[in-house]
């Protein structure tokens, strides 16, 4: 087994404490209500806290019909939020499991930016590719951009 490590940043002009909320603690109402071409549903297994699983399903007509998290941490206080990809969607016969390390900070803006740490675990000898990195952000950034799209139309929603 390899690791490969990923960072990056989204800024959004969301407030980080409404995004934060939107993103983890209300994503089973949000997702798909933001976002219906992609996510159908969102059913959580747990109390939301660390151990919880989260089985987000995927419209139809998308690569992929289902993706199961396992939450790691949540921190409302500090906005953080770390989970774990361990069943479906992109893991394939390539990735074992891919592991998120998230923290929503203020932006210079007033908005805010999500800071991640992507930690991508291969089976085997397999190698994931950079290419393959930039498509699986690609598809989360959709869903995240349709997010904080909603967010700016239905200012009483996370607040």
């Amino acid at each position: 087994m390899g690791i490969v490590t990923y960072d990056f940043e989204v800024t959004s002009p969301i407030s980080p404490a409404r995004l934060f909320k939107a993103l983890t603690v209300e994503s089973g109402k949000v997702f798909p209500k933001a976002a219906p071409h992609a996510v159908k549903s969102v059913e959580l297994q747990g109390n939301g806290g660390p151990g919880s699983i989260a089985k987000i399903n995927f419209a139809e007509g998308l690569p992929y019909q289902y993706v199961k998290h396992e939450i790691e941490s949540h921190d409302q206080d500090n906005l953080s939020y770390s989970y774990s990809v361990i069943e479906g969607g992109p893991l394939g016969d390539k990735l074992e499991k891919i592991s998120f390390e998230n923290k929503f900070v203020v932006g210079a803006d007033g908005g805010s930016v999500c800071k991640s740490l992507m930690k991508f675990y291969t089976i085997g000898d397999c190698i994931f590719t950079e290419e393959e990195i930039k498509d699986q952000i690609q598809r989360m950034d959709r869903v995240y951009k349709a997010v904080e799209a909603y967010l700016e139309t239905n200012p009483d929603v996370c607040n």
